[in-house]
């Protein structure tokens, strides 16, 4: 069984910036949302955590791990969609809608193309699927990496 959660909330959450790269902790209530998490899973038996490296997914994937010492694995193909020059912005001063349509399949100057973006999860999720058929995985990444985990399954 794979299970997937977002990391839990930043400052840049609540202001409502774009955060792909950028490597923000979680607030209080990120923490609050992870131990939440944590305790929603305790009956579960989790084999292993595969975690984006980024601080935030970090941060969650070891509040929910608590002292249940399951391995973790870091895996950079679960890292959150680079918005390159859009980076910190608000959602309201670009295309946030257009540059998540896959179809529309727009070239940047520095932020990923979503259809590079999604073939890098799309690799991670054949992995997953091929090496850990036989466990509960628990894939600990970012709320841009669930669009193409669901549209994988």
């Amino acid at each position: 069984m794979i299970y997937v959660t977002r990391h839990g909330q930043t400052n840049w959450n609540l202001e409502k910036k774009v955060m792909g790269r950028c490597d923000e902790p979680l607030n209080d209530k990120g923490k609050s949302q992870a131990l939440e998490t944590k305790n929603k899973l305790l009956d579960v038996g989790i084999d292993l955590i595969i975690c984006s490296p980024l601080l935030r997914t970090k941060q969650t994937a070891e509040i929910i791990n608590g002292n249940r010492n399951i391995p973790v694995i870091y895996d950079d193909r679960i890292i959150e969609r680079d918005f390159g020059e859009f980076e910190g912005m608000q959602v309201d001063n670009f295309d946030f809608h257009g540059y998540w349509n896959y179809y529309k399949n727009e070239q940047y100057q520095k932020a990923e193309n979503i259809q590079v973006f999604f073939k890098r999860v799309y690799s991670f999720l054949e992995d997953v699927v091929k090496n850990y058929s036989d466990k509960n995985v628990l894939i600990v990444a970012h709320g841009g990496v669930s669009i193409p985990v669901t549209c994988f399954f």
